[in-house]
C-alpha cells in the first residue's frame, strides 16, 4: 500500500474529545487531516452531556442551597425558578464552548470537515455521502449510544434518554429512571429537586455499582431522605405501556410485580458503542460494547486506532483526550510507542454531595486478593463542614501493605476538585502518610483527605 496515492495521511472518523486532539496533533505536524462527523461537531459531551447536563445541576445546586438559607438569617421562603430560563442558560453554556462552530475552527486550520456517516469499504477506504475518501491511517472515535433494553412495549411508548431529557420545556410531575448509574442519579437529582417525584430502577443491588459500597449507601440514603425518591433495586422492569398521556411502568421486585403511572420515562440504561459502520470490511474486531483496542489504542488492523467512549474502558471526556494523544503520537512515532496507563484515573459523578474517586475500590482489592489497609473520615469531622452547615459526606483512602495509596473516594461538596491530589498520589505511587504529613489549607474541604490519610497511616 506504500506506493498508492491517498487522499489524507489521517482520516479522523468523529469530532468529540479524543477525535478533535489526534486529529489537531496530527495536522500540527504536517500531515493532511479530514475529520467526519455525523451530528453535530464536538461530539456528545458540549452538545448532549457533559457541559449542559452540568450546566443545569449548577442551577439546581443553587436552588437546593438557597432554599436551605432561612435558618442562617436570609429569606429564601419566596425562592422560586423559571425553568425555560434555565434551558436558555443551559442553550448560552453550550454556545459559549464553541462546539459549533468546530467546522470553521478546523477549517482555519488547514483540517477539512466531512459532514455525514463513514463507511469503510475496505481498510483504506470510506464512503461519505456517496463520496470515497481514502487514508493510510484512520482514528475511529464515533462514541456511544444509549443502549436501549428489550422492555415489552418500550417501542409503543415515548420515553427520554438524557438528550431529551436536556431539552423538556419543564420537569416533570413525575418520572421513572431505568438506570441507577451516573447519568440515570444526575438526572434523578436534577428532576427532584425542582419538584418532579422520582423513581429510579436497577438490577444492581445498589446505585452507582461501580463505586465503593459506601459511597453507594450514602447516595442512595441522601435521595430517599431528603429528596424523597423511591430507590427500587435488585430489580427489573418488565413491560411499559401508554395510560393517556401518562406512562404505566411495572416492575418485578423478587417475586412480587409492582406498577406506577408516571408523566415520563427515562431510558439510563447504559451506553453501546457506535460500531455499525462497517468496521468488518476494515479488518477491526469489536464487539457491541467497544472496539479491541491494545494499549497503544491500535486496533486489529494496526493501521487503524479508536480512542473515547467507543475504545473504552472508561467513557469520560479526560480519557477520550489522553488517548486521543497516546493514538496521535504513535502513528507519527510508531518506532517510539506510547502506551496508555490507567491507574490513576479520576472519576467523578455530578451529584450533592459530588463524587469521585480514582484508583481501586475496596470491592476490587477482595476481588483480585489485594492486601490492604482502609480508613474513612466522616465529613463532619472537619470545620469547613460546620461552617457550610454540610453534613453528608467521607474521605475514604485505600493503601497497599506498603502503605502505598491504591484507591480513593470523596464524597463532598467540589469533590471533582479535592480527587486529585490522591490521583496524584496513586499516580506517582505516593504513601498516604506523605499526603497526611502534607499542610493542607484551614479550613478547606481538602482537609477531609489530609484527615483520612492520617488514620490510615497509623
Amino acid at each position: 500500500m506504500a506506493k498508492q496515492k491517498f487522499d489524507y495521511d489521517l482520516i479522523v472518523i468523529g469530532s468529540g474529545a479524543g477525535g478533535s486532539v489526534a486529529a489537531t496533533i496530527a495536522n500540527t505536524a504536517g500531515k493532511k487531516v479530514a475529520i467526519v462527523e455525523a451530528h453535530r461537531m464536538g461530539g456528545e459531551c458540549p452538545n448532549y452531556g457533559c457541559i449542559p447536563t452540568k450546566a443545569m445541576i449548577h442551577v439546581a445546586e443553587i436552588y437546593q442551597e438557597a432554599k436551605k438559607t432561612s435558618d442562617k438569617g436570609l429569606r429564601s421562603n419566596i425562592m422560586g425558578y423559571n425553568y425555560p430560563s434555565i434551558r436558555a442558560w443551559k442553550d448560552r453554556v453550550v454556545r459559549r464552548t464553541g462546539a459549533a462552530q468546530g467546522k470553521q475552527y478546523y477549517e482555519s486550520l488547514g483540517i477539512d470537515v466531512i459532514h455525514g456517516e463513514a463507511h469503510f469499504l475496505t481498510p483504506y477506504e470510506i464512503t461519505v455521502n456517496r463520496q470515497h475518501y481514502t487514508a493510510p491511517n484512520f482514528v475511529v472515535a464515533t462514541g456511544t449510544r444509549t443502549f436501549i433494553p428489550p422492555i415489552d412495549g418500550l417501542a409503543d411508548v415515548p420515553f427520554l434518554t438524557n438528550v431529551e431529557a436536556l431539552e423538556l420545556n419543564r420537569p416533570p410531575k413525575s418520572v421513572f429512571i431505568v438506570g441507577g448509574g451516573a447519568i440515570g442519579c444526575e438526572f434523578a437529582q436534577l428532576f427532584a429537586t425542582f419538584g418532579s417525584k422520582v423513581h429510579m430502577i436497577d438490577v444492581a443491588p445498589r446505585l452507582l455499582i461501580h463505586e465503593d459500597a459506601e459511597v453507594s449507601n450514602l447516595i442512595a440514603d441522601v435521595f430517599r431522605k431528603q429528596y424523597g425518591m423511591k430507590i427500587i433495586l435488585d430489580a427489573k422492569v418488565v413491560s411499559v405501556e401508554r395510560e393517556g398521556i401518562a406512562r404505566r411502568v411495572t416492575y418485578r421486585v423478587g417475586d412480587q410485580v409492582h406498577s406506577v403511572r408516571v408523566d415520563e420515562l427515562m431510558i439510563a440504561s447504559g451506553k453501546q458503542a457506535v460500531v455499525d459502520f462497517g468496521l468488518e470490511n476494515a479488518g477491526v474486531d469489536y464487539t457491541p460494547r467497544n472496539i479491541t483496542v491494545n494499549d497503544r489504542m491500535q486496533t486489529s488492523a494496526s493501521h487503524i486506532y479508536a480512542v473515547g467512549d467507543v475504545a473504552g474502558p472508561y467513557m469520560f471526556t479526560h480519557t477520550a483526550i489522553y488517548q486521543g494523544r497516546i493514538a496521535a503520537h504513535n502513528l507519527l512515532s510508531p518506532k517510539k510507542p506510547q502506551t496508555v496507563d490507567y491507574r490513576a484515573v479520576p472519576r467523578c459523578i455530578f451529584l450533592s454531595p459530588e463524587v469521585a474517586s480514582v484508583g481501586l475500590t475496596e470491592e476490587e482489592c477482595l476481588k483480585y486478593a489485594i492486601d490492604y489497609r482502609k480508613a474513612t473520615a466522616p465529613l463532619g469531622i472537619i470545620t469547613r463542614s460546620n461552617v457550610a452547615d454540610t453534613q453528608d459526606g467521607f474521605a475514604k483512602v485505600i493503601v497497599n501493605k506498603q502503605g502505598i495509596v491504591i484507591g480513593a473516594s470523596v464524597v463532598a461538596p467540589h469533590a471533582g476538585e479535592i480527587i486529585h491530589e490522591l490521583t496524584l498520589a496513586v499516580q506517582l505511587g505516593l504513601k498516604a502518610s506523605d499526603i497526611a504529613n502534607t499542610l493542607h489549607a484551614f479550613p478547606t474541604w481538602s482537609e477531609i483527605v489530609r484527615v483520612a490519610c492520617a488514620k490510615v497511616s497509623r
